[in-house]
């Protein structure tokens, strides 16, 4: 069986108020070339679809287009719910999905229940895990404590109370969206450590042929029957060095087999370029980098005006424009002293933070600004003392 492992298509996303949906499609596309190419029997899709529980009309389309295509291929389709997607929206419909080959699972009252699909070897349970909030399932379920990992433990139970249940040479695929110990997260993932403590140990999977995870957006081999697929596209800055796309996985009669990597299209890449901005507008070697998207770290001192037009001129697509966060100096202004008044308690924060006192224009509007929220005209004054109330 060859099972083409993704997750985290974040449906709807933009990067930087840039639309994804364009680049979400081509994706879409390139999936389904595979699905052929490959000869692709399951799709598994281990995770946030939409990128939020409430997606836009828009993401939506997407999915049901998606998935109408997926139907319609060779292969057949086992998708979970992550954190970022809600369970109730995702799995409506589920059970008439069923019946065209695509299996969505969002609800954790179905877990112990897999997806059942075969080839000339026999079955191959698929188990899809939907994102397990602790707090949610603390009392239900009678954890011991509230965590993820007390979480997935018990859901791993109940994964291996049904294997055991099957017939001698049942292979299994469990689809888990969760933070496992080993892996390194990028930026652009929610944090999931609010409810409960989130990494959970890899070996809570030990003994399944082979774990498809989701949720950290960098591909991870933490076994060679554990892995991360990622996201098909780059959602952050801090993912621009890291490779896009999906694992190609061969169970054989015995179980896992192989796995080998797919690379996913690449619509813009992704720069991070740093140095004073007038070297960034001239050095030859970034010519390559002019149609990226770009986020630039200009370290002049005192900062540059304009500094974000002028990028653009060079690097039209610059999403990002940063400075270096200032060095404490020994004449940092201190607390305001008595006798020191606003405006000038602004100017030396000012010359602090940028390292070049203010311009006469600067000190002027600085001085326009302190003056509009000093004075409140709706003020009353006491008749006769001066004083005001």
């Amino acid at each position: 069986m060859r099972i083409l492992h993704t997750s985290d298509w974040h449906l709807g996303r933009s990067f930087h108020r840039e639309g994804l949906l364009g680049h979400q499609g081509a994706f879409v596309d390139h999936l389904l070339e595979v699905v052929e190419s490959e000869r692709v029997d399951v799709v598994v899709v281990a995770g946030d679809v939409y990128d939020r529980a409430l997606p836009h009309v828009d993401a939506v389309e997407l999915a049901d287009e998606a998935f109408a295509r997926l139907a319609g291929s060779r292969a057949s389709v086992v998708v979970s719910s992550g954190n970022h997607d809600s369970a109730r929206r995702l799995g409506f419909g589920s059970r008439l999905m069923d019946a065209a080959g695509v299996f969505v699972r969002t609800d954790a009252a179905g877990i112990g229940t897999p997806v059942v699909l075969g080839d000339e070897h026999g079955d191959v349970a698929f188990h899809a895990l939907p994102y397990l909030d602790p707090s949610a399932l603390l009392e239900p379920w009678s954890l011991p404590r509230r965590s993820h990992e007390a979480a997935l433990a018990e859901a791993m139970t109940r994964v291996r109370r049904d294997l055991a249940t099957r017939t001698t040479g049942t292979r299994s695929v469990v689809l888990a969206h969760a933070f496992v110990a080993g892996a390194t997260p990028s930026e652009s993932e929610r944090d999931i450590s609010v409810g409960g403590v989130s990494r959970v140990a890899t070996s809570l999977f030990d003994g399944i042929d082979y774990t498809a995870l989701g949720h950290l957006h960098g591909p991870h081999e933490l076994s060679p029957d554990l892995r991360y697929s990622g996201s098909p596209l780059a959602y952050s800055f801090s993912e621009a060095d890291q490779a896009k796309g999906s694992w190609l996985v061969e169970l054989d009669a015995r179980g896992f087999a192989a796995a080998h990597w797919v690379d996913a299209p690449v619509p813009r890449r992704l720069s991070r370029i740093s140095g004073r901005l007038d070297d960034l507008l001239a050095d030859p070697a970034l010519t390559a980098r002019e149609d990226d998207w770009v986020q630039a770290t200009v370290t002049d001192v005192p900062r540059p005006a304009r500094a974000m037009e002028l990028l653009r001129r060079r690097f039209p697509h610059t999403l990002v424009l940063q400075f270096p966060t200032p060095v404490a100096r020994d004449d940092a202004p201190a607390a305001p002293a008595a006798g020191r008044n606003d405006h000038e308690v602004a100017l030396d924060f000012l010359s602090h933070v940028r390292g070049a006192p203010a311009t006469p224009a600067e000190a002027a509007l600085l001085q326009q600004a302190v003056d509009a929220c000093c004075h409140d005209p709706d003020q009353d004054v006491l008749v006769g003392t001066g004083a005001e109330r």
